[in-house]
C-alpha cells in the first residue's frame, strides 16, 4: 500500500473523529482538498517543483496524530522561556498542533484577535470564512494534506488602521514520547491601514522523528505594513514543511525574512501576489546547513499589476554534506508595467560534499519593467583567509568571521533591534558549533 494511499485510509475511517471538535469552517474545506490529494498524491522528484526533494519518503514513517486532540501535559512555561534580551512581545504557543495562549495579551488594542483559529472560527465565522483557504486552495498536494488533517492553529486579526506597536510572537513546539506529526494553521489578516510585526519560532525535541506541515495565510489590505520573521531551530530528526501565502492590496508593504539555523530536512515555499498598484514586497532568506541536512527554499513572487516592487535575496552557508536548494521566480504579468524587480541568491559551500542546487527564474510578460536576478555558487576566498592569517588571525577564527560576514547583509532586513543582535549572537555561535538554545528551553537538552 501507498503512503497516500494509507493517509487516505487513515482520513475516510476518522474523519468523524477529525471533524468532531473543529469549527464548520475547517470542516468545509477538507472534502476539496481529499479530491484534489487523492488525486495528485504526494509529490516525486521528477516534478519540477520537487527536484532534489524527496518529500514523500519523508511520510513513510508511522507517525502518531493527536486527532483525539488530547491535552499537552507540560505546561509552556515549563519547558520554554525566550531569552532575546528587551523583546517585549504578545506572545502565544503552539504545542505539537494545539493552542495554548500566553498571559501578556490582554493589552492588545481594542478589536484585536489573536487566538485560536478553531476557536474564533466558531464564535466568528462571518471574520474568517472570506480568508480561511482562500489563497492555499490551489496549492500542491501537502498543502491540501494540511487542510485535510488541520484541526487548529492561530488567527491573527488586526482592524483597520491599528498599529501594534510591540511584536507578535507564536512559538511552536513539537515534542513526543513517540514519532509524532503536527498540522498546524495560521492566518493573518491586516485590514487596511493596519501595522504589526510577527516574529515565528519553531523548535523540536530531538528525540524521535517527528513532521510538521504548516500553512500560512496573509492578507495585507491596503496601505498596511507587516513584518514577518521565521526561525527555525529543530533538530536533525525532526522534517519541517512550510507554505507561505500572501496577497497585497494597494500601497502595502510585506517584509519577510526566514532562516534555518538547525534543522533536519526543510521545504520551505512562499507565494506572494502583488495584487494592488504601489505594493513593495522584500524578501530575504539565510540558510546555514552542516551534516546531512537537508534545506529547500522555493519562491513565487507575481505581480499581477503596475507600480509595484520586489526585493529578494537568499543566502546559504553549507558545510560536511549538507544539501540546499533554492528555486525561485519572479512572474511579472502582462498588465505590471512599470514594476521594479531584483532576485539575488548567494551561497557558499566549505566542502566538496555539500551540494547546492540554484535555480533562479524571470519570467516577463510586460515590456516597461526593470527585473534583474542572479545566483553565484563558490567557496571561501583563499585570498582573504590568507590575508587575515598574515595579521595574525588563526585560520580557523578567519573563517568564522568571514562566514559571519557573508550572512550579514540578510540581517539588515530585520528592523526588530533586539531580535537582529540576538540572531548576529545565534548565528556566531552556529557557526562555532556551540549549543544555540534559549534560555530554559528542556527541549534541546
Amino acid at each position: 500500500m501507498s503512503n497516500e494511499q494509507e493517509y487516505i485510509n487513515l482520513f475516510c475511517t476518522n474523519r468523524e473523529l477529525i471533524e468532531k471538535p473543529c469549527a464548520a469552517m475547517l470542516n468545509e474545506e477538507r472534502g476539496k482538498a481529499f479530491e484534489r490529494f487523492e488525486e495528485r498524491g504526494f509529490p516525486g522528484i521528477k516534478e519540477e517543483n520537487w527536484l532534489h526533494t524527496n518529500v514523500a519518503a519523508q511520510f513513510a514513517t508511522d507517525y502518531g496524530m493527536n486527532l483525539g486532540r488530547v491535552t499537552t501535559e507540560a505546561g509552556t512555561r515549563d519547558i520554554f522561556t525566550c531569552d532575546v534580551p528587551n523583546l517585549g512581545t504578545h506572545k502565544a504557543y503552539i504545542v505539537n498542533d494545539s493552542f495554548q495562549a500566553a498571559a501578556n495579551n490582554s493589552s492588545l488594542p481594542t478589536g484585536v484577535l489573536f487566538g485560536s483559529l478553531n476557536a474564533i472560527a466558531s464564535e466568528q465565522p462571518e471574520l474568517l470564512t472570506p480568508y480561511y483557504n482562500k489563497l492555499a486552495a490551489n496549492g500542491d498536494s501537502i498543502a491540501q494534506f494540511n487542510t485535510l488533517f488541520v484541526q487548529d492553529g492561530i488567527v491573527l486579526y488586526i482592524p483597520r488602521n491599528i498599529e501594534i506597536n510591540e511584536t507578535i510572537q507564536i512559538v511552536s513546539l513539537l515534542q513526543s514520547k513517540v514519532e509524532m506529526m503536527s498540522n498546524r494553521r495560521l492566518l493573518v489578516i491586516l485590514e487596511e491601514g493596519a501595522k504589526a510585526s510577527l516574529l515565528m519560532c519553531d523548535h523540536s525535541s530531538a528525540a524521535h522523528k517527528s513532521l510538521s506541515t504548516q500553512v500560512t495565510e496573509v492578507f495585507v489590505g491596503a496601505g498596511a505594513s507587516l513584518d514577518i520573521y521565521e526561525l527555525e531551530e529543530t533538530s536533525e530528526s525532526n522534517c519541517r514543511l512550510t507554505h507561505l501565502f500572501v496577497q497585497q492590496q494597494a500601497d502595502s508593504r510585506f517584509n519577510h525574512c526566514n532562516i534555518t539555523l538547525t534543522n533536519g530536512f526543510t521545504r520551505n515555499y512562499v507565494n506572494v501576489q502583488l495584487a494592488g498598484k504601489g505594493g513593495d514586497t522584500n524578501i530575504t532568506g539565510l540558510a546555514i546547513g552542516d551534516r546531512k541536512q537537508h534545506i529547500d527554499n522555493r519562491t513565487l513572487v507575481e505581480h499581477k499589476t503596475s507600480h509595484c516592487t520586489s526585493n529578494e535575496l537568499y543566502k546559504y552557508i553549507l558545510d560536511e554534506e549538507s544539501v540546499g536548494i533554492f528555486a525561485g521566480k519572479m512572474l511579472i504579468q502582462p498588465c505590471a508595467q512599470q514594476t521594479i524587480s531584483q532576485q539575488t541568491n548567494r551561497n557558499l559551500c566549505l566542502t566538496k560534499c555539500a551540494h547546492m542546487y540554484a535555480q533562479p527564474q524571470l519570467e516577463i510578460y510586460a515590456d516597461d519593467v526593470k527585473c534583474s536576478h542572479g545566483s553565484t555558487v563558490g567557496q571561501l576566498d583563499e585570498n582573504a583567509l590568507f590575508y587575515m592569517q598574515q595579521r595574525g588571525i588563526p585560520k580557523e577564527e578567519a573563517r568564522h568571521l568571514l562566514m559571519y560576514a557573508f550572512a550579514g547583509e540578510v540581517f539588515e532586513n530585520i528592523k526588530i533591534e533586539a531580535l537582529r543582535d540576538r540572531l548576529h549572537l545565534l548565528v556566531e555561535k552556529r557557526f562555532r558549533g556551540e549549543l544555540n538554545r534559549c534560555k530554559g528551553c528542556s527541549l534541546c537538552k
